[in-house]
């Protein structure tokens, strides 16, 4: 990378650190570390919700999604902007009343700590891994420019962000993230217009999207039935976007505290409500945009050279192996095909040299997604450029994980430390154990870093995954909670964790689309808690 770059990456990022602290001035209490006080205007409660959905997952996976699968993705989000009505008109007026800081500690008021704590919990887990898979995702950009050890670079970027992190709270994080954002727009839009400006003279952005179509990238709407009947395990089509899409929305904004605690932060219900409201007018035409960027980068290797591997760092270690002769023979064979435009030999040459790469390293699933916009940004973004947009990637890194991070101590400070251990604790106390719980959370996410490397899907993919084996259970337990008052803490406590078992297992199975676990889940819940209460006479806590 050209010096310009490193000046231009470390400024952007030594700038934001600076800010960051200059605006995480608040009480030092817990109100003000995890909420800033409640004291936020809508458009920096938006610019916080979407600074912490769109990690470096999304913008380092997307492209590759759409390159590899289409822009058929863009189907999962068509469910959230009625989930943004729900979550504006039902959940967010409770939790103000209630003034909780985290959204488990209205299931303790409506049910009963058993059934908090398992929320909590369930929670806890699922973040915690998902922000594991969030960290790795920078580290790929250090590891590929300084060609480190990727396990080395998931140490230096999580301690980063621990640092990052601690220093401010939620105040820093929401602030932050809205520069962070507004860097984003403009450095995505440049990256777009440099596309297609680099293509062959002739072709314009009208054209180039007519070549995605012909190639089937533009496939932003599918029906997912194949011959007369419906395919359950269609990942991405209209059905599991609108439907799947919709639960998937309404437990992640509507129970998780990583966005949960972003709206918290609103001075009024009025402010909260622009905000979510918002996010759900702006995050589809985002992510279409994204998505979009990976289809012209598919276009534009049509009429450039493509690499036969699109991740530099995985393919000379490889090469170095045994297999090494093996991998530069089809490598030269493939530069071969390329200079004649012979696009079905390319396609099976670069096929064979996956093969290879998995037969030299044991363990790696041969797969690149994660690494064409990075390598494109690389081989072809202007000096300058290729610095901001790497301090793009770092920035959303630093948005999403900070904010993640600072819920998960969050939730483990008031839903357990206050809960179960330390009840009466003075605030300069409560404020430091804040802290100290963010740096422990830090560390187990490192740990997580530490796996992911072998991941089988796109990360985007994965992180989802993530989440819907989770959220669709921790949404039926809201549901009950905000629509179903004759049912009781302990039927809906056992309905959780039967309901968590099963969903497990049906993932495990692989017979259906992972968006539909979250509706799984959801129906699981209610049908079985209501099943329960049927042989439970006790009476059962309102709010």
């Amino acid at each position: 990378m050209h010096v310009i770059d490193w000046i231009i990456l470390l400024a952007v990022l030594l700038g934001i650190i600076v800010f960051g602290v200059y605006k995480s001035r608040a009480s030092k209490n817990l109100e003000g570390y995890f909420l800033s006080n409640r004291n936020l205007p809508w458009f920096l409660v938006l610019m916080s919700i979407m600074g912490t959905q769109a990690s470096a997952v999304t913008y380092l996976s997307g492209p590759g999604q759409s390159y590899s699968d289409g822009m058929r993705f863009v189907q999962y989000y068509f469910g959230l902007p009625l989930a943004m009505i729900v979550i504006s008109y039902v959940f967010v007026p409770v939790y103000n009343k209630l003034k909780v800081i985290t959204a488990y500690e209205f299931l303790e008021k409506r049910f009963d700590f058993k059934t908090r704590t398992l929320t909590s919990l369930l929670f806890l887990i699922s973040r915690g891994l998902s922000t594991g898979v969030s960290i790795y995702a920078p580290s790929i950009i250090l590891s590929s420019i300084m060609g480190w050890n990727i396990y080395l670079t998931n140490l230096i970027m999580g301690g980063l962000l621990i640092i990052y992190t601690m220093s401010g709270g939620a105040r820093a994080v929401a602030y932050t993230q809205s520069l962070q954002m507004v860097i984003v727009f403009v450095s995505l839009f440049l990256v777009g217009y440099i596309i297609v400006h680099l293509l062959p003279q002739g072709i314009s952005f009208s054209r180039a999207v007519e070549e995605a179509r012909e190639a089937g990238k533009m496939n932003v709407f599918t029906t997912g039935f194949e011959s007369g009947s419906f395919n359950w395990k269609d990942k991405y089509n209209l059905w599991s976007g609108i439907i799947g899409g919709f639960f998937l929305a309404l437990s992640y904004f509507g129970t998780d505290h990583s966005q949960v605690g972003r709206y918290l932060t609103a001075k009024s219900v009025k402010e909260s409500r622009k905000g979510l409201l918002m996010n759900g007018l702006v995050k589809i035409p985002m992510q279409f945009f994204i998505l979009l960027l990976g289809a012209l980068i598919f276009v534009f290797y049509q009429h450039y050279k493509a690499p036969v591997f699109f991740d530099e760092s995985r393919a000379a270690l490889a090469e170095s192996t045994s297999v090494g002769p093996q991998m530069k023979q089809v490598r030269s064979a493939y530069q071969s095909a390329s200079s004649e435009g012979n696009t079905a030999q390319m396609d099976l040459l670069r096929n064979e040299y996956r093969s290879l790469l998995k037969k030299a390293l044991p363990g790696d699933d041969g797969n690149d997604n994660n690494y064409i916009f990075l390598r494109f940004v690389k081989d072809h973004l202007p000096v300058g450029l290729v610095g901001l947009l790497f301090a793009v990637i770092f920035l959303a890194a630093w948005g999403s994980i900070s904010a993640a991070l600072n819920a998960l101590a969050a939730c483990t400070m008031v839903d357990f430390h206050k809960r179960y251990f330390v009840k009466n604790e003075d605030e300069s106390k409560e404020y430091k154990a804040s802290k100290w719980y963010t740096l422990g959370w830090g560390i187990f996410c490192i740990l997580v870093a530490m796996f992911a490397n072998n991941i089988g899907n796109s990360l985007i993919e994965a992180v989802n995954i993530l989440g819907s084996i989770f959220y669709g259970v921790i949404l039926g337990i809201f549901l009950v909670a905000f629509g179903v008052k004759w049912i009781s803490g302990r039927a809906v406590f056992w309905a959780g964790c039967i309901a968590q078992l099963l969903v497990i297992l049906i993932y495990w199975a692989d017979v259906i689309s992972f968006l539909w676990l979250n509706v799984i889940g959801t129906v699981l819940v209610l049908s079985i808690a209501a099943i329960f209460q049927l042989f439970y006479s006790k009476p059962f806590r309102r709010i």
